[in-house]
């Protein structure tokens, strides 16, 4: 088995993403405002093009600068919470387009998934989208090369060194 190096991830910016994530989609679904889906899916896509946290700007550029957030750098993969960041990707853009389409509660179910398993990460310290990642290394499949952080299981936040 090939190791790779960790690199530093700010687990802030990660924090700060998906609970950005959750404000919108929950503002969405009390108002009934599928665009905020939309913008969702858009910051979500372009964050993942980008290989970045999406909603990152707001904590790089406002909440760490002014002391609101402080940065949580860890030993980690940042590819997992790429490829996490896309899937949400594709289901928050599933979702908008049931949305407009008209398949209310299939669209707002989308929605809540992705809101859900923001949650999880955000609070709980697990990313689903992560253990795919590593799901999908065990099982071979191109492209998905890194491992867990040792001591970590699959998916769940590393401590700290």
């Amino acid at each position: 088995m090939t190791t790779y190096a960790l690199q530093k991830v700010d687990h802030s910016a990660l924090k700060t993403n998906q609970i950005m994530i959750i404000l919108f989609n929950t503002i969405g679904f009390i108002l009934n405002v599928p665009w905020l889906a939309v913008l969702v899916a858009v910051v979500m896509g372009l964050g993942a093009l980008l290989k970045v946290p999406g909603f990152g700007f707001l904590y790089k550029y406002v909440l760490k600068p002014w002391g609101w957030v402080k940065p949580d750098v860890l030993d980690d993969n940042p590819e997992p919470h790429r490829f996490a960041q896309f899937l949400g990707f594709v289901f928050m853009t599933a979702g908008s387009i049931a949305l407009f389409l008209g398949a209310v509660v299939l669209g707002w179910s989308l929605v809540w998934l992705v809101s859900v398993l923001a949650a999880l990460n955000a609070f709980g310290g697990f990313c689903v989208g992560c253990a795919v990642y590593y799901w999908l290394g065990r099982i071979k499949v191109p492209g998905f090369i890194k491992q867990p952080p040792a001591g970590t299981f699959p998916g769940m936040r590393p401590s700290r060194s």
